[in-house]
């Protein structure tokens, strides 16, 4: 199946809950053969970053910025997905890719990701506007609240940016407005299967419980800026590089290159997870 764009309904959908749920984005060969990369490619083993969560379980993650000639390069360029990402963000100009993440939760050693927004770390970055990044979490395996799926707070993503403290070696959001935001919206687990996307805002409160399931919980996430939101504390350039744009079917049909040239992030040149001095005000869970 091949997508052209989001239908009208489902922006109007992103806007009101800041996320919208695509079923069957990827299909089920694409997904297969994007599930066998990640496994398969050493680089992406030799580049994870492991971060602690507040148990001290281990959330891995491997992000890199420009996308590539690579199988996730190709989902990441593809039409169908540059194309629905520009009618979500709050501008005309050219969609860029700011970075995608493999994330890797393991059997029942995958731990949680506390609530926060990713505007809550992207604000380290010093990018100016929310409404113009978003992230598209694409599932490799089956995700559900046995094995740690997304839970989202439908309609936070209007609360605009909640302070951020440190939870674990994470980027958590102030809990005393996470308990205020879960009082007065709508608690929604995410339990998606593989080949759906979920297309997420900014500024969307989100978590995920540790994975004590004996599944593995992976997916890839692709995250998207507006050329004309300037990061003014980010040195990587892919945020401001519009996106060479790819068909659909170079997922599957394209020669494919290894990720072992992507230009991974260190886990020491990650603004997010330097202090500011501003985190030890903020109440964390």
């Amino acid at each position: 199946m091949s997508l052209s764009t989001l239908t009208p309904a489902q922006v109007a959908d992103f806007h009101r809950d800041g996320y919208v749920l695509v079923k069957g984005f990827c299909s089920k060969e694409e997904t297969e053969k994007m599930y066998r990369t990640a496994i398969e490619d050493d680089a992406m083993r030799k580049n994870a970053l492991d971060l602690n969560d507040l148990s001290g379980k281990k959330t891995r993650l491997s992000l890199w910025f420009k996308p590539g000639n690579d199988v996730f390069g190709y989902l990441t360029r593809s039409e169908k997905m540059v194309k629905s990402v520009a009618k979500l963000l709050d501008s005309d100009a050219p969609v860029c890719h700011f970075h995608s993440k493999l994330m890797q939760k393991e059997p029942r050693v995958g731990g949680a990701w506390e609530w926060h927004q990713d505007y809550g770390y992207w604000y380290k970055n010093q990018f100016v506007f929310p409404d113009q990044l978003l992230s598209v979490m694409v599932a490799l395996t089956e995700a559900n609240k046995e094995n740690g799926c997304l839970q989202v707070i439908k309609g936070s993503h209007k609360l605009g940016r909640v302070n951020h403290g440190f939870s674990g070696e994470q980027v958590g959001a102030d809990m005393v407005m996470v308990e205020n935001a879960l009082k007065t919206m709508e608690l929604v687990y995410c339990e998606i299967d593989p080949g759906d996307a979920l297309f997420f805002h900014s500024n969307l409160l989100h978590r995920s419980e540790a994975n004590l399931s004996d599944k593995p919980r992976w997916s890839i996430i692709a995250c998207y800026n507006s050329q004309s939101n300037l990061a003014y504390n980010e040195t990587s350039t892919s945020w401001k590089t519009p996106v060479d744009m790819v068909p659909d079917e170079a997922i599957l049909e394209w020669e494919a290159d290894s990720l072992s040239s992507a230009d991974f992030l260190k886990k020491e040149n990650d603004p997010a997870l330097k202090e500011t001095g501003w985190e030890k005000d903020v109440k964390s869970s």
